[in-house]
């Protein structure tokens, strides 16, 4: 590398950071505001709010809003080098408009490789506490309201409740029907379940077996039965932004163990994994484009170019929040909804690179 790679990689990640805290500081001092009559009612210590909350609430937004950050940031840093006319010296020595990419895109990649490993094993972490902070201090109390409830919780066991209450753990009429290709062969019936925190156990009341062999059938009743199923009082518990405190591995088990119960939902579960794919990409495309547009001396100044990048940050956002929603309405392949900004915005850089002068 170049003194001038060094120059520019250094000024951009400089400009990145400081982008971030400016951007972030206003985030916390917003969220506070809308949050703390949630603080005052609910009780929550100061030191809960300081560790627990905001001291995972930063990194969470510093990632989230990273893409859009970098490009501000590129947008920024290359503009004041244009305004400098620092840009056209460089360009006039002999260096090509590629070449002064260079040190951007690497910057760019280091933040790509960064914001990856850290969306997929580190703030997921931090989420944990900081959900489990705004279920207990911020949010109404949960209860859950499923009716009717049919779960898949083996290859050919099929389970139903009628209702349940997470706060006894408790669910009412429930069955559990063991099925063999096409034919029933076991049927079992009960008034209500309940969770046994010591055994780690559902226990089964006023209940009734019904078994089916051929022609064959047995009736078996019973007052109380201890038994173990692939169903946990979790699995009724808030789901509130459950899928941003699962890390890599846990997204992808909790996808398969919603699939193999042919539950609804799975599409938020995807888009959150492909989504954070597209993140490291997103930031490497959108730092190209910011030095193709800003690299250029304007007339009308720096703010001017830092204001049609935020601009085009928001729009980029906007695309992404658009595909989403469709994609979480079943209307669009997750896929292709997490991908489809990107594309776009990648062509979007092949025809400013071609049309704008340099």
């Amino acid at each position: 590398m170049k003194l001038l790679d060094w120059y520019i990689l250094k000024r951009f990640l400089q400009t990145y950071l400081f982008v971030v805290l400016v951007i972030v500081l206003v985030v916390v001092m917003i969220d506070y505001t809308e949050k703390v009559d949630n603080f005052h009612k609910n009780n929550a210590p100061g030191g809960k709010i300081l560790l627990d909350y905001y001291l995972n609430f930063i990194p969470y937004w510093a990632n989230y809003i990273s893409p859009l950050m970098v490009f501000i940031a590129t947008v920024f840093l290359t503009s004041r080098l244009a305004a400098r006319t620092e840009i056209i010296a460089i360009l006039s020595s002999g260096v090509s408009f590629i070449r002064l990419l260079f040190p951007y895109v690497l910057g760019a990649s280091v933040l790509a490789v960064l914001t990856y490993f850290m969306v997929n094993y580190i703030i997921p972490k931090a989420n944990k506490t900081r959900i489990a902070f705004e279920v207990q201090y911020i949010n109404d109390a949960y209860t859950y309201s499923g009716r009717n409830v049919h779960l898949k919780i083996a290859p050919n066991t099929y389970a139903y409740l009628e209702s349940y209450n997470n706060l006894s753990n408790t669910g009412y009429k429930f069955t559990l029907e063991r099925v063999e290709g096409n034919q029933l062969k076991q049927k079992l019936s009960a008034d209500h379940i309940e969770w046994d925190a010591k055994k780690k156990k559902w226990a089964v009341y006023d209940y009734k077996i019904r078994s089916i062999d051929g022609l064959k059938e047995t009736l078996t009743p019973g007052v109380r039965l201890d038994t173990t199923l692939n169903l946990k009082p979790d699995d009724f518990s808030s789901d509130f932004n459950l899928y941003e405190t699962f890390t890599r591995p846990e997204l992808n088990r909790h996808i398969d163990l919603l699939r193999s119960r042919g539950a609804d939902g799975v599409e938020t579960y995807l888009l959150e994994k492909y989504s954070r794919d597209t993140r490291p990409f997103a930031i490497i495309i959108l730092t190209i484009i910011g030095v193709i547009m800003s690299a250029r001396k304007s007339r009308r100044g720096v703010g001017w170019q830092v204001a049609l990048g935020f601009f085009l940050a928001f729009t980029y956002l906007l695309f992404f929040m658009l595909a989403k929603g469709i994609a979480e309405s079943g209307n669009l392949n997750p896929v292709v909804a997490v991908w489809l900004p990107n594309a776009i915005f990648a062509g979007i850089g092949v025809l400013l690179y071609n049309t704008i002068p340099r």
